[in-house]
C-alpha cells in the first residue's frame, strides 16, 4: 500500500535536490571560515587581474601622451597612486565579497537544515513501516 505523506516528502526532497540542492548542496559540505576564505582567495586573484587589465586599458588609451611625456613624469609618484589605489579596491571587494558570502552560507545552511529535516522526518516514515511489518511477521509466526 501506497503511503501519500511518504510520497509527498520523497517528492518534495526530490524537487529540492533538482533546485535549490544544486545551489545549496555544495556549500553545506564547507565550514563557514573555508568557503569564505575560499571565496576571499578567489576574489583577490580575479580583482588583481581585472585592476592590470583596467591600467593596462588606460595605459593603452593615453598611450601618445604617455610616451611623449614619459621623462617629465614622476614615476614614483604614479605607482605609489596605482599601488594605494589597487589596495583600496583589494580591500572594498573583499569586504563586498566577505559580506556577500556570508549570507550565502547562512541561506544555504538555513535551506538545507529544512532539507534534512525533510530527510529525518522520511527516515521515521520508513522505520515506522518497518516495525509494522515486523510485528505482521512476528504476529504471524507466533499465531501460526
Amino acid at each position: 500500500m501506497l503511503n501519500e505523506e511518504k510520497i509527498k516528502v520523497m517528492n518534495s526532497l526530490a524537487m529540492y535536490e533538482k533546485k535549490e540542492g544544486k545551489k545549496y548542496l555544495p556549500v553545506s559540505r564547507y565550514y563557514r571560515s573555508d568557503y569564505i576564505g575560499l571565496a576571499l582567495i578567489k576574489n583577490f586573484f580575479l580583482v588583481t587581474i581585472g585592476y592590470v587589465l583596467v591600467v593596462a586599458a588606460v595605459g593603452v588609451y593615453f598611450g601618445d601622451f604617455l610616451m611623449e611625456n614619459i621623462h617629465k613624469m614622476d614615476l614614483v609618484r604614479i605607482g605609489t597612486y596605482l599601488a594605494i589605489g589597487y589596495g583600496i579596491v583589494v580591500v572594498v571587494y573583499s569586504l563586498l565579497t566577505y559580506i556577500e558570502y556570508t549570507i550565502r552560507y547562512h541561506k544555504a545552511k538555513k535551506s538545507v537544515r529544512t532539507y534534512y529535516q525533510e530527510l529525518t522526518r522520511l527516515e521515521k516514515m520508513y522505520n515506522r513501516e518497518e516495525r509494522r511489518s515486523e510485528e505482521v511477521r512476528s504476529g504471524r509466526r507466533n499465531s501460526g
